[in-house]
C-alpha cells in the first residue's frame, strides 16, 4: 500500500477523533466536515482508508461511551444547576419519553443518521441505565456504519464531481443532511400512526362496550 506524502494525513487523523468525540455532546462540533472530507481526499489519493475509517469509528465510539457515562452517573443532576442545562435535560428526557417501546439498540445505531439524534440516543441510554456491554456493542455497530455511509459520501462526492474540493465536502454533506431528515420524518410519521392505532384499543380497555348479547 502506498503511502500518501505530505503532512496533512498526520494531522486530519488526530484531528478526527477529536471531532467526532466532541460532536457526541455537542452536534455543533463540525465532525460531519472532517469525516466526509476525508472520503474526497481519498478519492484524490491523499489518505489511506484503513486509518481513516480508524479514526472516524475511534472517535464516534469513544464519545458514545464518554457520553453515556457521565449521564448513567447523573450529569443531568449537575445540568439542572443551569438554565441551559435545564434546557439540555429537557431536550434528553423529553427524546427518552419519545422512545417509547422501541429497541434502544436500534435507536443507538440508527439514531445517529438522523441531525441531532446520536446525543440524544445515548444520552437516553445512559439515563435509562442501559447495561453497558450491549450498548458498547451497539455503539461499535453504529460507528462502523455511520462510517462507512459518511467517508463513503464524500468519496463518491470526490469521484463523480468535477467541483473543487471544499464544494465536494458540501455536496455530501447536503445529502447525508436530506438523507437524516427523510429518515426522521419516516419514524416520526410511524410515531404517529403507530399513536393513533393504539388510542382506540386504551379508550375500549377504559370504557369498555357493553356485551348486548348477554342481556
Amino acid at each position: 500500500m502506498e503511502i500518501p506524502e505530505g503532512p496533512l494525513q498526520w494531522v486530519y487523523y488526530p484531528m478526527t477523533v477529536l471531532l467526532v468525540i466532541l460532536d457526541a455532546a455537542v452536534p455543533a462540533a463540525p465532525s460531519e466536515f472532517m469525516v466526509i472530507g476525508g472520503g474526497t481526499l481519498l478519492a484524490n489519493g491523499e489518505l489511506i482508508l484503513p486509518l481513516v475509517f480508524l479514526a472516524v469509528v475511534l472517535g464516534s465510539w469513544l464519545g458514545d461511551l464518554l457520553l453515556f457515562l457521565l449521564f448513567q452517573r447523573g450529569i443531568n443532576t449537575w445540568l439542572n444547576r443551569y438554565s441551559w442545562g435545564r434546557r439540555i435535560d429537557r431536550g434528553v428526557t423529553l427524546a427518552l419519553s419519545k422512545a417509547g417501546e422501541s429497541s434502544t439498540y436500534a435507536a443507538v445505531v440508527a439514531a445517529r443518521f438522523i441531525p441531532g439524534g446520536r446525543t440524544a440516543a445515548v444520552a437516553a441510554s445512559g439515563l435509562a441505565d442501559v447495561p453497558f456491554k450491549p450498548f458498547l456493542l451497539a455503539s461499535a455497530a453504529g460507528s462502523a456504519l455511520w462510517a462507512t455511509w459518511m467517508v463513503g459520501l464524500g468519496f463518491a462526492a470526490g469521484r463523480v464531481s468535477v467541483f473543487p474540493f471544499w464544494v465536494n465536502i458540501l455536496i455530501g454533506t447536503g445529502v447525508g443532511i436530506v438523507v437524516g431528515s427523510v429518515i426522521a420524518m419516516v419514524i416520526g410519521f410511524r410515531r404517529r400512526m403507530s399513536g393513533r392505532r393504539a388510542l382506540p384499543v386504551r379508550e375500549s380497555a377504559v370504557n369498555p362496550v357493553p356485551d348486548l348479547g348477554a342481556e
